[in-house]
């Protein structure tokens, strides 16, 4: 793993592997660089793949208080950290993270955003939900923030969620729980203004799964109609995480549009 210093001097790791132009990926909520390890070997024969830690996680450090810029300052850091023009895919609110950083560097040469969320698109977090949550993080019962949060904002099911609390992730999850909160409060300080986009000449793919509910092609179709240059590519039968499900076919689709 390397680091770089972003912007607040926030400590950012990141995995550098593979050969060929470089490739920056940029995890969303309740992940970090791993959860990209599966797919590297899809990767690596044509980028030099960087996969960063977002702050918070992993290699990275964190800082009292919390804006998405400082989160955009990150990926944008990395990408300077390069030394040259660099392709970054986003994924969930890591693609908002990588949005924002577009406007913050010149060194993005290509970018794609895997359903990255619109604040007030979504259904509404319920008032005083992130609270709640940190709350338990607090009193240091991560786990317990972790349940709340599958269960109430997640609303996954008991028969998934026992199966789950068993799984080699799990603790993984648990340790990055605190970040939740935060990232659930976005909603409430941030506000997705067309207008600054206007001047955004990079080229954009906006992947979206075909299965996915209405909210996230709502999402998807705002950001395509502020971007100058962006496309929507839809990968059939699939929802949020395609890496996951049809990587093969998730693959496919970056390589083509990054090296076109």
């Amino acid at each position: 793993m390397q680091q770089v210093l972003s912007k607040d001097g926030t400590t950012i790791g990141y995995l550098k592997r593979g050969s060929g132009p470089p490739l920056l990926l940029v995890h969303g909520a309740m992940a970090d660089h791993r959860r990209w390890l599966p797919i590297l070997p899809n990767f690596e024969p044509h980028f030099t793949v960087y996969a960063m830690d977002r702050r918070g996680r992993g290699l990275s450090g964190d800082a009292p208080g919390y804006e998405l810029s400082r989160e955009a300052g990150d990926v944008a850091a990395v990408v300077e950290a390069i030394g040259e023009p660099a392709y970054v895919l986003g994924h969930s609110f890591g693609g908002l993270c990588s949005l924002e950083a577009a406007l913050l560097t010149d060194k993005i040469d290509r970018l794609i955003l895997y359903e990255p969320p619109v604040p007030g698109i979504a259904p509404p977090v319920p008032a005083g939900f992130p609270e709640r949550m940190q709350a338990l993080v607090d009193r240091g019962e991560p786990e317990a923030a972790l349940v709340l949060f599958l269960r109430e904002i997640v609303r996954m099911p008991e028969h998934e969620l026992g199966p789950y609390r068993q799984s080699p992730v799990w603790g993984a999850r648990i340790a990055i729980a605190s970040t939740v909160p935060r990232e659930l409060q976005v909603d409430r300080t941030y506000t997705l203004n067309p207008g600054r986009y206007a001047g955004l000449e990079v080229p954009t793919m906006l992947l979206l799964g075909g299965d996915s509910p209405p909210g996230a092609r709502e999402a998807v179709e705002i950001v395509d109609a502020a971007l100058p240059k962006s496309q929507v590519v839809v990968l059939p039968g699939q929802q949020h995480i395609a890496m996951d499900t049809a990587p093969e076919l998730f693959a496919r689709e970056v390589v083509r549009f990054l090296l076109e």
